[in-house]
């Protein structure tokens, strides 16, 4: 027997994992509140709307058709079709190919592939009785245009699956809870590497690994190498260090120094189930001033408050009003207070398909429940000092929350090292 025989023989062999065929989220009151008889979405690879809806992405943009009682379209080049079939919750039947309404035939008519493909989409909602369809803020402004030209209306709206995506499924946040592990380990190397450095010889306060000035780059490469093995990949972690780190957002690509804090973000996506993790930890080798012990110990007590204030029940405005008070009693500034050093962003966000989602934990009435899955990451941020922030994910459960996040938070990296 071939190699090729061979193959074809364990293949059939063995069972081919395929997505169970599910019922479409329920979209319903969003439709009637506005009037229109189906929701449509147009996107492709970085589109979490259409991914959430469909479990299905490609490279090219496609389209997926929502109506009111519950009928679905999802629209695919042919190409897909097979793997549609495969790994969409779609059923089959309800997949079309733009084949299927001669899209070519009328793009050569047309002249046009763009006018050629709204009418595809015309003739697709006509089959489902759909005369106002409604579409969500990022839209194409070509094919909303053109659409009303030819006889449909349409409603622009916030997408109507904010609210289902914002109540994670027990597989779901074993998803997210797959790529927090992936960040702790990228995690724990990051800090492993920064342990192994010392103050040069030279007094530039420049840390040395290995032979050469440890840079933020350096371990930005750890990360992601670690984060690649557990089958994550990363974008925009932050490694912030010294001045930089008294911007939330700062990246340190140069070198790290000593007696300085090193602010350490991580929030890898997994690259086949989709979802994020995200976590933050706040270390420093060398000395310690007192000025940084006092921040680092306010933003882990205040953190430890978030944690323990996030429950179902509660509102996010009360998870966030807990760690400013934390906070001001402990004789730092908010934004609260209209102060723009100290604590200057919210306590936390959402995270599932995208590492920012619903529910914000800020200043607003949204009643945290049950599957929600949120940060709780408060900082403190001084130019001239320098910026603390400690972030874990936890899941909202019937009586409380459970942390995601196993890693302890010690300031003094000699001694966070016991630790891991």
């Amino acid at each position: 027997m071939t190699n090729l025989e061979n193959i074809s023989e364990l293949e059939e062999n063995e069972e081919t994992e395929k997505l169970p065929k599910t019922k479409p989220t329920d979209i319903s009151e969003s439709l009637k509140a506005v009037g229109a008889d189906a929701y449509l979405m147009h996107g492709a690879l970085h589109d979490s709307d259409i991914y959430y809806a469909t479990r299905f992405l490609a490279s090219d943009p496609f389209s997926y058709l929502l109506t009111a009682a519950g009928d679905e379209t999802l629209l695919i080049s042919d190409m897909e079709k097979g793997r549609a079939e495969i790994e969409s919750r779609v059923e089959n039947e309800k997949i079309k190919t733009t084949t299927d309404y001669k899209y070519r035939e009328i793009a050569k008519e047309k002249k046009d592939a763009d006018l050629a493909y709204v009418l595809v989409l015309k003739e697709m909602m006509a089959e489902k009785n759909v005369k106002t369809v409604a579409v969500s803020y990022d839209f194409s402004a070509y094919y909303f245009d053109m659409l009303q030209k030819e006889g449909v209306r349409v409603v622009l709206i916030k997408s109507p699956f904010v609210k289902s995506r914002a109540v994670k499924t027990p597989i779901e946040i074993e998803k997210i809870a797959e790529s927090q592990k992936a960040a702790e380990k990228a995690m724990a190397a990051a800090i492993k590497m920064i342990s192994f450095s010392f103050p040069d010889a030279t007094g530039s306060g420049k840390l040395v690994y290995d032979g050469q000035v440890l840079t933020g780059k350096m371990v930005l490469s750890e990360i992601a190498r670690v984060l690649m093995e557990n089958d994550c990949a990363d974008e925009e972690t932050i490694v912030s260090c010294g001045p930089d780190s008294a911007d939330p957002h700062g990246k340190t690509y140069g070198a790290l120094y000593a007696n300085h804090p090193i602010v350490i973000d991580i929030f890898p996506q997994h690259k086949y189930n989709r979802y994020f993790g995200d976590m933050t930890r706040t270390v420093i080798r060398g000395e310690v001033s007192e000025k940084l012990i006092l921040m680092y110990d306010a933003v882990k007590g205040a953190q430890e408050i978030g944690v323990k204030t996030a429950k179902p029940g509660v509102t996010c405005a009360e998870v966030h009003n807990a760690v400013c008070d934390y906070l001001e009693n402990a004789g730092f500034d908010t934004y609260r207070s209209g102060s723009k050093v100290g604590f200057i962003h919210t306590t936390g966000h959402g995270v599932g398909l995208d590492i920012h989602e619903m529910p914000s934990v800020s200043d607003n009435p949204h009643v945290l429940e049950e599957g929600n899955v949120i940060t709780i990451e408060p900082g403190l941020y001084y130019p001239g000092v320098g910026g603390i922030r400690i972030e874990d994910t936890i899941v909202i459960t019937k009586d409380g929350c459970r942390n995601l996040n196993t890693m302890p938070k010690i300031f003094e990296i000699d001694e966070m090292m016991k630790m891991i």
